[in-house]
């Protein structure tokens, strides 16, 4: 391939704001619903709220970042760029929680689905089923080049719809037209606001991968104006979508109390639709988790085999493909094994863990736009003070608040990993003498 071959700047707002909308997977808020109503007590829609306004707050930095260095790499990238290279290895180890466990969570939450549905087939089967077909495919070379297919995000979209439409009716039904004017979704009596506040911190999940247009910055129309506006669209966007989900929802379902709080989805689907609308519901559920779990495995491979080969990670296990496959193989098995840790965990923990490093992120984007900001960079010269310090002040706060409310378990095993970065960041850079390695880290691999 030449050198001066670039890629072709095709997409305009409309087409960048879907790619991030449909990345999220809109049916996620229905299937992490049961756990976010155990957390928050029956205020999902507040638990959203909390979440959606703290995602806002960093999103505004997010378009300042993405405004002055429209480069891939998000939070990494802009924590090397404005606050220093050390800083910005241990945000991208930290953001490495994202990809590797990932596909831990997507798998849990299809077994939980299944396990219900089929009661008589233990959980664990479920688990070991997906892990072990996804591998199979993955280490043959048959993994999806797009994370989203058009196709299923249309039909995610569509049985959401048909969700919310028949939550609605069910509510009509039962309360006439003033049930859909009541405030429990938000403010549950004897329900303290710490509750909701639990629920946000999982809920946080739901908006992961927000930031992934990032990626598309080259070919994309004007960047640096097109990336900021799709930044904020998608999180207004989103925010309203899981908001609104979830207060419908929980007007269906007032309360906490599920039979499989990890899979109430199919409870409420039928309860409001039926028999023939649960199967519909959890065959679009579970293809969806399927699809994005093979997705995200390999590109986990992907990703850890680029730091193999870049001497970040062990180049002799890392970095190396299978010579009749071409496929990293030791890598696609490493997260295999990984996501065994699914049969020991809940989708609370789980999310838990993977938004430690996401919260870390966020807060790092937040110090970015901070650290531009005081150093006069060039890029900020437009900012004020609200938009250069106080808007990210809040924003970073926001993010530590709510990872301060993880599940203890997460901030444990999220510090450890943390201490894990610190100790191999040692050990790349000779005690801290020389400066780290360049990770590469961006969306394109995850």
């Amino acid at each position: 391939m030449g050198g001066n071959v670039k890629l072709d700047r095709t997409l305009g707002l409309w087409s960048v704001v879907l790619f991030g909308l449909a990345y999220m997977a809109p049916m996620i808020v229905l299937g992490t619903f049961g756990t976010l109503a155990t957390a928050s007590r029956g205020t999902t829609a507040m638990a959203y709220l909390i979440a959606a306004a703290a995602i806002f707050l960093t999103a505004l930095s997010y378009r300042v970042m993405a405004r002055a260095h429209p480069v891939a790499g998000s939070a990494y990238s802009y924590a090397r760029h404005a606050i220093g290279p050390r800083i910005g290895f241990l945000i991208g180890w930290a953001v490495l929680l994202d990809y590797i466990f990932l596909p831990m969570v997507i798998w849990l939450i299809g077994a939980a689905y299944l396990a219900s549905a089929f009661p008589g087939v233990p959980g664990w089967a479920w688990i070991v089923g997906f892990i072990v077909l996804t591998s199979a495919i993955n280490i043959a070379g048959i993994a999806c080049a797009n994370r989203v297919n058009i196709v299923l995000m249309l039909a995610q979209f569509g049985v959401l719809a048909s969700f919310l439409a028949l939550a609605t009716r069910y509510v009509l039904v039962l309360d006439g037209s003033g049930g859909l004017l009541c405030v429990t979704p938000f403010f549950a009596k004897g329900v303290p606001f710490s509750a909701s506040v639990a629920g946000a911190a999982i809920a946080a999940y739901s908006f992961l991968g927000f930031d992934a247009v990032t990626t598309l910055a080259e070919e994309t129309h004007d960047p640096r104006r097109t990336m900021p506006r799709a930044i904020l669209v998608i999180a207004l966007g989103s925010g309203l979508i899981f908001v609104l989900s979830a207060y419908l929802t929980q007007l269906a379902h007032p309360g906490a109390a599920f039979a499989a709080p990890d899979a109430a989805g199919v409870e409420i689907a039928r309860a409001i639709g039926g028999d023939v609308f649960v199967m519909v519901f959890l065959i679009t559920l579970v293809v969806a988790q399927f699809t994005s779990g093979l997705a995200a495995q390999a590109s986990v491979g992907r990703l850890l085999y680029a730091m193999g080969r870049d001497r970040i990670l062990p180049p002799s296990l890392f970095g190396r493909l299978h010579p009749r496959w071409l496929t990293p193989v030791p890598n696609l098995l490493l997260v295999g094994t990984v996501g065994l840790g699914a049969l020991a965990m809940d989708v609370a923990t789980s999310a838990s863990f993977i938004n430690f490093g996401a919260f870390l992120g966020f807060a790092a984007v937040n110090l970015s736009v901070i650290a531009l900001y005081l150093k006069r960079d060039p890029h900020l010269s437009g900012l004020g003070v609200p938009a250069g310090l106080v808007v990210p002040a809040l924003g970073t706060l926001c993010d530590l608040f709510l990872l301060w409310h993880l599940d203890r378990h997460a901030r444990l095993l999220g510090l450890a990993w943390l201490a894990l970065g610190i100790v191999w960041l040692g050990w790349q850079t000779r005690g801290f003498r020389r400066p780290p390695p360049d990770m590469h880290i961006d969306r394109d691999h995850a």
